[in-house]
């Protein structure tokens, strides 16, 4: 183990490695490494959003919004919006 990192050994078929190898080559990634690390933690992030994403849809399945609630929250959103198209703009403004 290197500054916190692990070395881990992984097979790729080979048509995988010749488009990895391509992505370097472009200048992509400066290294197989790099290209396979940050494919490793876009799957990471991907993976954490779902984790989020799945935790308000248990949440909203347990409580869900009222319908009153949400007609609510659409009126609100509307009034703001037209209160900001139909303000004076700001006179400092080009």
């Amino acid at each position: 183990m290197v500054d916190g990192m692990a070395q881990i050994a992984i097979r790729l078929a080979d048509a995988d490695l010749d488009r990895l190898d391509a992505a370097v080559a472009q200048g992509r990634f400066p290294t197989r490494a790099a290209a396979v690390r940050a494919g490793v933690e876009r799957l990471l992030r991907d993976e954490r959003e779902h984790e989020i994403e799945e935790q308000y849809r248990r949440a909203y399945g347990d409580q869900p919004q009222d319908e009153s609630s949400g007609r609510a929250g659409i009126a609100l959103m509307a009034a703001m919006v037209e209160r900001e198209e139909t303000a004076d703009p700001d006179p400092r403004l080009p």
